[in-house]
């Protein structure tokens, strides 16, 4: 009986010190979904701000269906119209405000700092993204993305034990 009761007890107190380091892992694990912005309105060559046209704002929403079940802590955008629009409605569906980063100004390090522990989705261009899971990953692994493409997915995690990367080409019509 003295043995049960010494089990048990021990239990108790190991219990939590085992919870706490697993929560503390699982804190310190970082998923960033990178993708580039959807079908922009390209009828004018001049405008450097195009807004997304009907295909792309379908694909904007099934982006966020594709992600659904990804809590987001954060979703990054360029200040364009076309990656704003891509952005929404998963930020919308995670009740989160898009926070604008500077494309010509990436600092991972910095970016990687302020997002550690946390699931975020970073909207981007067909140059800008590949470049910023780059920068992420500390690889330059990926090359510009087709101008005609608009469906890849590169999900980074990062754990303290590494990095994994995933590249993933969804055709999300």
């Amino acid at each position: 009986m003295k043995r049960i009761l010494l089990f048990f007890l021990l239990f108790a107190l190991v219990s939590p010190v085992m919870a706490q380091e697993t929560e503390e892992q699982i804190a310190q694990t970082s998923t960033y979904y990178f993708i580039r912005h959807a079908e922009k309105n390209r009828s004018d060559k001049n405008d450097r701000d195009p807004h997304l046209i009907e295909k792309g704002l379908l694909r904007a929403a099934k982006w966020s269906f594709v992600l659904e079940n990804v809590s987001f802590d954060a979703v990054y955008s360029t200040d364009y119209n076309r990656t704003k629009e891509t952005a929404q409605p998963t930020a919308e569906k995670n009740g989160l405000d898009i926070t604008i980063y500077d494309p010509r100004n990436i600092d991972a390090k910095n970016f990687l700092e302020k997002t550690k522990g946390m699931n975020v989705l970073v909207v981007g261009h067909s140059n800008t993204t590949p470049n910023f899971v780059n920068a992420v990953i500390k690889k330059d692994k990926y090359p510009q993305i087709d101008d005609n493409n608009n469906a890849n997915l590169y999900i980074v995690t990062i754990t303290d034990s590494g990095v994994v990367v995933s590249d993933l080409l969804l055709v999300v019509n």
